[in-house]
């Protein structure tokens, strides 16, 4: 046997005709894919059908969906590009992180009261949050609380107190978050 005759065997070596032919016919083949792309028109503008699916729920297809499609008239697909965004060149212009030029702005005596209603409003929710806490401690009673009569069962008194523990830590972490968020605020 001749490598002319099986190029694309393992054993044997292929000739180089065989292999600029390949070569060729690959390129030929792309070629043809690219025109094969070109010419079939995109998804969003090919056919739209509806057909009557099972139990008479309309099933939506492309191309001719066959016996009992109709073809649907839908408008043109229209696309419109994006504009850019014209912003300065880095090191130009504005910090980053700064408001630009046209954002609106409040005068001082606007956002001094929106921040005294903030600071009122923590407060308040610091207080109910300590208040909450107080009960808390007092219901917990340093990990001995009092039985209920629901509880006769140990393991259940047990998990009131677990849970009146994961409270009280959930408790001092809300507590400490709002403080923190208080002293953030401007004077």
């Amino acid at each position: 046997m001749d490598a002319l005759e099986f190029p694309l065997s393992p054993l044997r070596p292929m000739h180089r005709f065989g292999a600029r032919m390949h070569g060729s016919a690959a390129a030929c083949a792309m070629l043809a894919l690219a025109l094969l792309c070109w010419s079939r028109p995109a998804p969003a503008q090919s056919d739209i059908y509806v057909c009557a699916g099972p139990n008479g729920v309309p099933e939506y297809r492309n191309g001719n969906g066959g016996k009992g499609c109709k073809r649907l008239n839908l408008p043109e697909v229209t696309t419109v590009p994006g504009g850019r965004i014209n912003s300065p060149p880095a090191g130009k212009g504005t910090a980053p992180g700064a408001a630009p030029a046209a954002f609106p702005r409040v005068d001082s005596a606007t956002q001094k009261s929106r921040d005294g209603e903030r600071r009122a409003v923590l407060e308040q929710e610091l207080q109910s949050e300590e208040a909450k806490l107080a009960a808390l401690r007092a219901e917990y009673n340093n990990g001995q609380p009092e039985r209920q009569g629901n509880e006769r069962n140990y393991q259940k008194y047990l998990d009131r107190t677990a849970t009146l523990r994961d409270d009280i830590t959930r408790g001092e972490a809300n507590a400490a978050s709002l403080r923190r968020e208080l002293s953030n605020l401007k004077d």
